[in-house]
C-alpha cells in the first residue's frame, strides 16, 4: 500500500472504531429508556434501534471493504529480490567456476608440455 493509501485506510478503521463507540452508545440509551421507571418511550427506542442496526451495517460494509483491501495487498508484487537473489546465486557459482578453472590452469602448467 501507499502511504497515502495506506493513511486512508487507518482514516476509515479510526471512523470505524468511533462507530462503534457510538453504537454501544445507542445500545446503553435504549437499555435505559427500557429501564426508565415511566416506561420507555416506544418512538424513542424504534428510533435508536434503527440507528443502531443502520450503524452495524455501515460498520459492517466498511470492514469488509477493508478486509478485502488487506487481501489484495500485494506488497511483494514489484520486489527485486528473487531477481537478486538469483544474480547472487549466479555470481558465486562464476566466482567458483573461477576458482576450479585457475586450479586447473595451475595443475596443467606443472606439467610438461608435449609439443
Amino acid at each position: 500500500m501507499d502511504p497515502q493509501t495506506q493513511n486512508t485506510s487507518l482514516q476509515r478503521l479510526q471512523n470505524v472504531e468511533r462507530r462503534v463507540v457510538r453504537v454501544l452508545d445507542i445500545a446503553g440509551g435504549v437499555m435505559e429508556e427500557l429501564t426508565n421507571p415511566s416506561g420507555p418511550r416506544k418512538d424513542l427506542v424504534k428510533t435508536l434501534c434503527g440507528e443502531f442496526m443502520q450503524s452495524i451495517k455501515d460498520i459492517q460494509v466498511t470492514l469488509r471493504e477493508e478486509i478485502k483491501s488487506a487481501c489484495e495487498y500485494r506488497p511483494f508484487e514489484k520486489c527485486d529480490y528473487n531477481s537478486r537473489i538469483a544474480n547472487e546465486i549466479c555470481f558465486q557459482k562464476l566466482q567458483y567456476l573461477l576458482s576450479q578453472l585457475d586450479h586447473l590452469k595451475i595443475t596443467v602448467d606443472r606439467y610438461p608440455s608435449f609439443s
